[in-house]
């Protein structure tokens, strides 16, 4: 790696990241595993330049960011459609690109989606923090600065390359809509049977809306209610896409940086292959639940973890 082997923030945006797949076996001390929240358009983006599946990428959140190109370099983007451009000049979402010493590369406001995924060839060169570079605020953990977004005038190294003639692009057939109501798919845990069965119809025959509130750590689901289970619960590990229901009957399903430990009870969690599509959902979108087949949603997702070399 050369000295001007990086690109440089212009503009960090409303919450930038580095994230890597994410920091596992640390649960037990209360540190989120973090890393992308839409992990399919995080491998897609590392899998169009034959990086490992671990690379570290730039996690850019509702847009409005500007990067300087310091060196030549082969990137690719994913994600949601920020409207990225080139020195003026669109970018094809979904595909890699060339990207010159000298070049900015800008983001815009979502067109679709919420979150875009930047990968340049080789992967980010960032140090890890127990064995990840994946970025989460609240554990003060990874990226460029102990947990910290991305700030102006950051610089982020990568390894020299080479830079292949041609691009590459994902096939539309796989190509997610982000802008489509969601159709969440449950597996139910040991504590539904403690909901009654009017909340579990309640839950499975009413239409939810995307909140206001959401975040890395979860999404809260409004526009109606399921009636929570009147018992206190001991505080119990949380698995990620673990959907909870407060006191208050609005679901909250949980993410990468969400709390290791909870109370609340849990109907069950949504779907690994459901959850990237969540991510990407924007405030006021329609969410509907449907109960999930464990092996057969099993089988989609060892196909998936196959195809990436998880």
């Amino acid at each position: 790696m050369s000295m001007n082997s990086c690109i440089e923030v212009i503009k960090p945006g409303q919450h930038t990241l580095i994230q890597d797949f994410g920091r596992f076996g640390f649960a037990h001390f209360g540190i989120a595993q973090g890393g992308p929240v839409d992990d399919y358009a995080y491998s897609w983006a590392n899998h169009l330049l034959d990086n490992s599946t671990n690379c570290p990428t730039i996690e850019i959140t509702l847009g409005q960011a500007e990067f300087l190109v310091h060196n030549s370099c082969e990137m690719a983007i994913t994600g949601g459609d920020l409207n990225a451009q080139l020195d003026g000049n669109p970018v094809e979402n979904w595909s890699t690109f060339k990207a010159l010493k000298g070049q900015r590369l800008t983001f815009g406001l979502p067109k679709n989606g919420l979150r875009a995924y930047l990968a340049i060839k080789g992967g980010f060169d960032i140090p890890t923090q127990l064995g990840s570079a994946a970025t989460v605020t609240r554990d003060s953990l990874g990226g460029l600065s102990n947990g910290y977004p991305l700030a102006l005038g950051d610089i982020i190294p990568f390894h020299d390359h080479t830079i292949n003639a041609q691009t590459r692009q994902m096939t539309f057939r796989y190509k997610p809509d982000y802008n489509l109501p969601l159709e969440l798919r449950v597996i139910e845990g040991y504590q539904v049977d403690d909901f009654s069965e009017g909340a579990l119809q309640q839950l499975y025959q009413q239409e939810f809306t995307v909140s206001q509130l959401i975040n890395r750590m979860g999404y809260r689901l409004t526009g109606a209610s399921i009636k929570a289970p009147e018992h206190e619960y001991l505080s119990e590990g949380i698995a990620l896409g673990a959907i909870q229901v407060p006191p208050n009957g609005e679901p909250i399903i949980l993410l990468n940086d969400r709390q290791t430990i909870g109370g609340y009870p849990k109907v069950g969690c949504v779907a690994r292959i459901d959850l990237p599509r969540l991510a990407q959902a924007k405030p006021g979108q329609s969410v509907r639940f449907v109960r999930g087949d464990l092996l057969g949603l099993q089988d989609v997702w060892a196909q998936w973890a196959r195809f990436f070399g998880y």
